[in-house]
């Protein structure tokens, strides 16, 4: 019997905390396990365990690349942190805001190390079918995160763009995630195709509901509305907003956010009249809905017997927020 997705997080962090880094040098660990402790939803260990155990895998045999996948997810961060000017993780300092620059990136090299001491654990033949797809995935979030920052200075991004930059940010450790779950399980070449690409589908269904919630959720549920119209972010709303705009629109979705005569209220009730104007919400909403019907519809194609998947569909609506 597989386990269910909550009894995957347990394992996985049962053997989170029996991770261990030396002592000294203090401030090259000690920020390591620090940020490792921090919470988060271990998506990406989590995906995984479930698919390797979907293909008729073993979670402990899959933990190893589990807590690789882990481990580089939160390297990243402490990078991004230092590339954003972030204070803030997770509701607690950052690594770079707690310890300076030197020190996150020096433990985020030492957690990339890590990542890697973490997968040759698996040894010999399962270290050879995985190491390939860790490789193109850590690229990837690489590039996405590179295209992420070109957009920050481009006149102009297209939609196609957009999906691409997500598409290797967000997406890709979901994705590589999933794949190499399957691929420790055995499963054939054609079903790793699959779960990669319902991988992919999801981690775009997740990141554009992620943008349009920053502009339409509710600061009841504890999201604070606005943040990335205040910073002049290219997300999908915005990129679809300037795709569709007349040439006025499109000065005042380029400049708001750098106007000091409004407040901050002012500016994204300014940019948000603007997406109204352009129904930019109930197109982003059918991107969503695309997306993760994608993503459902290439469960139902794999070669295995519709209730291994029960548990991916679970943790798909789980990701989405959706009880159904």
């Amino acid at each position: 019997m597989n386990h269910t997705n909550d009894q995957i997080l347990e394992l996985f962090e049962a053997e989170l905390r029996q991770m261990c880094t030396p002592e000294e040098p203090e401030l090259l660990y000690t920020p390591i396990i620090y940020s490792m402790s921090g919470g988060g939803k271990r998506l990406r260990p989590v995906l995984l365990l479930l698919a390797a155990e979907a293909f008729g895998g073993s979670a402990a045999d899959a933990m190893p690349a589990a807590m690789a996948v882990e481990v580089f997810h939160n390297f990243t961060l402490l990078h991004d942190d230092i590339m954003d000017n972030a204070a803030v993780r997770r509701g607690k300092p950052s690594v770079f805001a707690k310890w300076g620059g030197n020190v996150a990136i020096l433990s985020g090299d030492a957690m990339l190390i890590s990542a890697y001491k973490y997968l040759a654990c698996l040894g010999g033949d399962k270290l050879s079918r995985v190491i390939g797809i860790f490789n193109e995935m850590a690229l990837e979030v690489c590039e996405g995160q590179q295209y992420d920052m070109d957009f920050e200075q481009a006149e102009k991004v297209s939609v196609v763009d957009y999906i691409l930059m997500i598409e290797r940010k967000t997406s890709a450790l979901l994705s590589g995630s999933a794949t190499i779950g399957a691929t420790l399980a055995g499963a054939s070449d054609d079903d790793i195709k699959k779960i990669y690409r319902f991988a992919t589908e999801l981690g775009l269904a997740f990141q554009l509901q992620d943008d349009m919630l920053d502009s339409y959720g509710d600061e009841a549920l504890g999201k604070k509305i606005g943040g990335d119209i205040l910073e002049g972010k290219q997300t999908y709303l915005m990129v679809q907003a300037i795709s569709r705009a007349t040439d006025q629109q499109r000065e005042v979705l380029r400049t708001t956010h750098q106007r000091t005569d409004l407040s901050d209220a002012e500016k994204i009730a300014c940019v948000k009249a603007i997406y109204d104007e352009l129904d930019v919400k109930h197109a982003t909403e059918q991107q969503i809905e695309l997306r993760f019907e994608r993503a459902l519809s290439v469960l139902d194609s794999l070669s295995i017997a519709s209730e291994r998947t029960l548990h991916l569909r679970e943790f798909a609506r789980n990701l989405m927020g959706r009880k159904k």
